[in-house]
């Protein structure tokens, strides 16, 4: 089971659709759902909250819960929908997270949490995973993370996907989390060096391939990305050749819309609304000609009643034509 690369699970993007579009940029990134709460799991809608394709393997369902038995019971159903892995959310600082007791509030509960997690091990087959903060509020970030893991590892986890900053939960809104508290690699790096034996993954600021692999390559078990792949999905095009097999081949953004056009085919089939689709492709082309021309038509377009396939077609085509028409130009003067 590999995390040497993973796409971070984030709240309304990373969704079923945006995981069928990572997966055909990579074969091999390790892709999470967005968190789903215990709660919903067992009394929600479980075909819309947990469906997912075939072609999304390896894909982790991430939990967001505190009560250990509540845990067990939806890892269980997650488990049975045929997920790869099952991965509890110690990390996520919103103030809904907060009041549910669950997300990074139970960095202050390194006993609950390491509960939840024998619970969720009992009760699987399948890998029980952690992502956490580095800590919380005033907490010593050496205390507060290595105090975590050692607990957990005690219960039978072997991954810990550790997001390197600090949460604020008094003064600092979820936005603010992601940015303004300092990022501490080293203490992640350290935490490696000192428990060998376990799986270690960085998340948190890191905004290309390179940023990630440099990590791997200093001695990390995988990195995590979560908005730059978001922001930029061409980027995982490249995942599979820098990070997995100097062999394989790179997936440029225009092969990646043709490898995905079945899939919004059959999703529109099934009466889903063509924006629901293609928003997670929106940067599909960042940084080259005729980006904005390709989010313009999209977003216009894909958003009518009866929107269809020819909308993709369409902005494709024209990003295409605007490629060809820079490049004859460059070709030109440089003549």
């Amino acid at each position: 089971m590999s995390h040497r690369l993973c796409v971070a699970p984030m709240m309304d993007w990373t969704d079923r659709h945006c995981r069928a579009l990572h997966r055909v940029l990579s074969s091999n990134a390790r892709l999470y759902t967005e968190m789903v709460t215990t709660g919903a799991v067992l009394n929600g809608d479980r075909e819309r909250l947990l469906g997912f394709g075939a072609s999304e393997h390896p894909v982790a369902l991430q939990l967001g819960g505190s009560e250990p038995a509540e845990v067990a019971a939806a890892a269980r159903i997650g488990e049975d929908y045929g997920y790869d892995e099952i991965n509890l959310n110690v990390g996520c600082p919103s103030d809904r997270v907060q009041s549910g007791r669950f997300g990074a509030c139970l960095m202050r509960e390194p006993e609950r949490v390491a509960d939840c997690m024998h619970a969720m091990i009992s009760a699987v087959s399948i890998p029980a995973t952690v992502k956490c903060r580095i800590g919380v509020d005033e907490q010593d970030p050496d205390e507060s993370l290595f105090g975590l893991v050692d607990l957990c590892a005690q219960a039978g986890v072997t991954v810990f996907i550790v997001h390197a900053r600090k949460a604020w939960l008094d003064g600092l809104s979820p936005k603010e989390n992601r940015d303004i508290p300092p990022l501490d690699y080293g203490l992640v790096h350290r935490l490696k060096a000192e428990r060998p034996e376990l799986t270690i993954v960085l998340n948190g600021g890191l905004a290309d391939l390179e940023q990630a692999r440099a990590h791997v390559e200093q001695g990390l078990d995988g990195a995590m990305l979560g908005r730059a792949a978001y922001h930029e999905p061409a980027l995982l095009g490249d995942v599979d050749r820098l990070l997995f097999d100097p062999e394989a081949v790179t997936v440029s953004a225009e092969e990646a819309v043709t490898a995905y056009r079945p899939y919004v085919q059959e999703q529109l089939a099934r009466g889903v609304h063509l924006y629901a689709i293609v928003r997670h492709m929106l940067g599909l082309f960042h940084g080259r000609p005729g980006a904005r021309t390709w989010r313009r038509i999209l977003t216009v377009e894909g958003v009518k009643p009866g929107s269809g396939i020819d909308v993709v077609d369409r902005a494709l085509d024209a990003v295409m034509s605007e490629i060809a028409r820079k490049a004859a130009a460059r070709e030109a003067f440089a003549g």
